[in-house]
């Protein structure tokens, strides 16, 4: 018995080690063509750096990039929570009231079409240089994703399932917990991915237009500097921070929505 878990414990290692490889290879293969790039048009160094240069500016400004990465993944986590408290509620307001959804629907729509850019200011002003403005960006990017997502799951609950939901008599409030809402987590899990995907842009654009921390702030400061090696291992940490948040996204969803295959 020890043996075949052990066994299994090895086999599982080995899986594990063949995806980290194959994972390496798109990020070797861009680095490979961005020195490449550097080398076939001759680039000064201010306009774009080579790789090995941001690595060990990396290295050199460890601590300062951790301490501005602390407040930007605060922003974007917190942002997602709120996000996704707000998404949800008003899903199930638009699932149970015309008259909401009347009202609620162009609001939606009318918070992806003004610029984020035009409401930063804003938003600071309002929120202040803190990071509750950059939160309220954050908020306000990944609404729109996660209401709909979740809306339209809800809406397209299996008939089935209804009718099933009303042989056992269930109430509207056990319907929507017990049979509407599980049904519309693949859908939410979609929309939910899209979400982290974007969440760093709402945090990085209220640090560029307000702030004293974080990784927008460090990326504005070292541009103004002209330190491109900073500005871009800045926005290297930036990347693999949100890489990281949708992949943990992607597991999640998939360890705790196990029926979503079924469904699509």
């Amino acid at each position: 018995m020890e043996s075949t878990r052990r066994t299994h414990i090895s086999i599982k290692r080995k899986e594990y080690m063949k995806k980290s490889l194959k994972a390496l290879f798109p990020i070797l293969f861009l680095f490979i063509i961005w020195q490449s790039v550097i080398e076939f048009f001759d680039l000064p160094h201010y306009i774009l750096p080579e790789p090995k240069d941001v690595f060990f500016e990396l290295i050199n400004q460890h601590s300062l990039i951790l301490e501005h990465t602390k407040t930007t993944l605060l922003e974007i986590i917190l942002g997602i929570i709120i996000g996704c408290i707000f998404g949800l509620s008003s899903a199930f307001a638009l699932l149970y009231s015309k008259r909401i959804e009347r009202y609620l629907l162009p609001i939606l729509v009318i918070s992806q079409a003004i610029p984020v850019f035009a409401i930063a200011p804003l938003l600071v002003l309002w929120f202040g240089y803190g990071i509750a403005s950059k939160i309220v960006m954050t908020v306000i990017i990944i609404y729109f994703p996660i209401t709909t997502a979740c809306y339209d799951g809800l809406k397209n609950t299996p008939k089935q399932w209804l009718d099933l939901a009303k042989t056992y008599k269930l109430s509207p409030l056990q319907t929507l917990f017990k049979v509407q809402f599980p049904a519309s987590l693949p859908s939410l899990a979609s929309g939910l991915k899209i979400a982290v995907c974007i969440a760093p842009i709402g945090a990085v654009i209220g640090e560029w237009v307000g702030s004293s921390k974080g990784l927008g702030y460090l990326m504005l400061h070292a541009n103004a500097r002209m330190q491109i090696d900073l500005m871009f291992a800045s926005l290297f940490i930036l990347v693999i921070l949100t890489l990281s948040i949708y992949f943990l996204t992607d597991y999640l969803t998939k360890k705790f929505i196990p029926w979503a295959s079924h469904l699509h």
